[in-house]
């Protein structure tokens, strides 16, 4: 079985126990309709949660207003430097009142456009504190797009009246896009560079009055917190209201699954590298800091050649007791781990367990980090996973301890899980506190979303890992938008074939998107990995790398097609894309997912030749 159909590994009677998970096992209620549609629910119920994340900031600087909450690096890898949660609640206030001197309401909004920083933390705090929604954006809109144009449509949505970057150098190309939507727009930076713009020290030294306590008090969990944007892989992106309740319900639903009351002399350690200007790091990974009262290092790596470097040299100083990536991540920090006794040493200190989420880990990397796990520790190590969406926040975790990858879970207390037949699967669509009332300013778009119930539709589909046994949770089963039929009928699940090609293929392939609508056989498109490219370089034997990289995905290819049973898994031809994902195309999000239906469209020419009466040059027959 494939790895997306949770596949299990290997018995496990000679294998060492999982290191202690402390949180409540599976259990949830079924119902089954007439209908076919099927409701989940936990049966463990919500814990506590905050009024808002601005009282949660409260109290946690006036427990501990010496203890550190945020970190960075300075630029070139230098020293960290950091804030107190007692410092962080000040400069909020400071930022909260000079947003109420310059007369924002919580009918404005404050943009963000540049990456995770401290700064970046308290104009976010700041607002929040004001009563002011926040809009934290992509940096890649400013700063990677050639026209500007997600920029542009997100600042039309949200309409802001300030607008925060850390540099106004390294943004002012994008400055000057908004300057002409709005001449009367006030710009803070870090470094006070841009044309008119406001010190951030200027807006954090502000002395707050009791102006800033009384915007506090009128927060409640219908407050409208922030606007998030999803990730444009559909369009144009979308603007997301988040209300506190919404933030608040994630807590709750993991706080009732804790099982075990918290040691309030441990301050847990992140690290932090995924962007807030999406769901995972900007709300549940924020929130989730201050709710444990932890310590965050911002980790300016990211999984990608060249990038990684910079996390796996935090990963020597900073031992974290949660690990959150995306599976990709995983791949690489294994590789240096078997290489790095001391950076495994390092990583493995305090790891209590791993989380991934955005994509299906594949069953080689989750055995070469359970090797790892062992060799150090002596315990294997639980990798949980959340799923969920900018619209939903996180709605399903797997909370115990599992052989299986590509689980979804199962349903946070509080949360309904409705699974709708939808062809031959089962499409996912989801209610309660955590979810989204609609799009902002979009009724159009908010009505479509949402089904006669009052559920949200995700669009994924998932199935139960077990139908007698429920509790053993539920697998991710691809995109039910993504799926497609040859010509024989048959349908394919892009959403599991996907990584498990890109898996087979691993370390040369990157990712892959996979074409065949109406046509007789699978076609598969490639971007091959740096590294792998790298190596085939290095090789000293004939050819170029990229006729190198050719001869071996022929190979694991026929491997993988000896083993994939019918024409919905078999690839007949294959060609590897040399031009890397194009993000103004919608190709690719700035979290590096990719858009099938996009590159299919934008690279026509290279599917049509993958299904031309005799195999053009490039093209890969097996």
């Amino acid at each position: 079985m494939s790895p997306a159909d949770g596949a299990a590994a290997p018995a496990t009677e000679a294998l060492p126990p999982f290191k202690p998970l402390p949180m409540k096992g599976a259990s949830v209620d079924v119902e089954r309709r007439a209908d076919g549609s099927i409701l989940i629910r936990s049966r463990h119920a919500p814990g506590c949660g905050p009024r808002s994340i601005p009282h949660l900031l409260a109290e946690r600087a006036a427990a501990h207003p010496d203890r550190p909450y945020m970190h960075q690096r300075a630029p070139g890898h230098g020293p960290w430097s950091g804030v107190t949660y007692g410092a962080a609640k000040r400069a909020a206030d400071g930022v909260a009142q000079w947003l109420l001197d310059h007369g924002l309401t919580a009918a404005d909004s404050v943009m963000i456009l540049s990456a995770n920083s401290i700064e970046h933390a308290v104009m976010t705090l700041g607002a929040y504190t004001a009563g002011v929604p926040a809009a934290p954006i992509s940096p890649a809109y400013s700063l990677i797009s050639t026209d500007h144009a997600k920029l542009r449509h997100c600042f039309k949505v949200v309409r802001p009246k300030v607008v925060f970057a850390q540099s106004g150098a390294a943004f002012a190309r994008a400055f000057d896009t908004l300057r002409a939507l709005d001449p009367g727009l006030i710009f803070v930076t870090v470094d006070g560079a841009g044309e008119g713009a406001i010190p951030y020290a200027e807006a954090a030294g502000a002395e707050p009055t009791a102006a800033v306590e009384a915007a506090r008090e009128t927060l409640d969990h219908a407050t409208v917190a922030k606007y998030l944007f999803t990730s444009g892989s559909t369009g144009m992106p979308k603007g997301v209201p988040q209300t506190f309740g919404m933030m608040a319900g994630v807590i709750a639903g993991q706080d009732g699954l804790r099982d075990e009351e918290p040691d309030p002399d441990l301050v847990p350690q992140s690290l932090e590298w995924m962007p807030w200007s999406h769901i995972s790091a900007g709300n549940i990974g924020f929130n989730a800091v201050l709710w444990n009262g932890g310590t965050v290092y911002l980790d300016e790596g990211k999984p990608l050649p060249g990038m990684f470097e910079t996390t796996i040299k935090n990963l020597y100083e900073v031992s974290p007791i949660v690990f959150g990536s995306a599976p990709i991540a995983f791949g690489m920090l294994a590789e240096a781990m078997e290489r790095d006794p001391v950076l495994r040493r390092s990583f493995f200190r305090n790891l209590r367990y791993m989380a991934y989420g955005g994509a299906t880990l594949s069953n080689d990397v989750y055995d070469r980090i359970q090797a790892l796990a062992v060799a150090e520790t002596g315990w294997r190590i639980p990798l949980a996973t959340m799923y969920g969406a900018t619209e939903t926040q996180g709605v399903t975790v797997t909370h115990w301890a599992t052989e299986r990858v590509g689980l979804v879970g199962l349903p946070l207390p509080g949360i309904t899980l409705k699974l709708v037949p939808n062809g031959t699967k089962l499409e996912v669509r989801v209610k309660g506190p955590t979810v989204t009332s609609g799009y902002h300013n979009d009724p159009k778009k908010t009505a479509e979303a949402f089904d006669e119930e009052g559920f949200y539709k995700l669009g994924d589909a998932a199935r139960f890992v077990d139908e007698a046994d429920p509790a053993q949770g539920l697998v991710f089963d691809g995109r039910v938008t993504e799926d497609f039929k040859l010509d024989s009928g048959t349908w394919v699940s892009v959403g599991t074939l996907r990584p498990d090609l890109v898996a087979a293929c691993s370390p040369y392939v990157h990712d892959a998107v996979i074409a065949g609508q109406d046509k007789p056989f699978i076609g598969a498109l490639f971007w091959p990995s740096m590294a792998g490219l790298q190596a085939l370089a290095a090789d000293p034997g004939p050819g170029s790398p990229l006729e190198k990289l050719a001869v071996i995905l022929k190979d694991r290819l026929a491997a993988f097609n000896a083993d994939a049973g019918g024409s919905s898994r078999r690839v007949g031809r294959f060609t590897i894309m040399t031009e890397p994902p194009s993000i103004d195309a919608g190709e690719i999000t700035d979290k590096g997912y990719v858009n099938q239906r996009a590159t299919l469209e934008r690279r026509s020419g290279l599917v049509a030749a993958l299904y031309a009466n005799s195999a053009a040059d490039g093209v890969f027959s097996l």
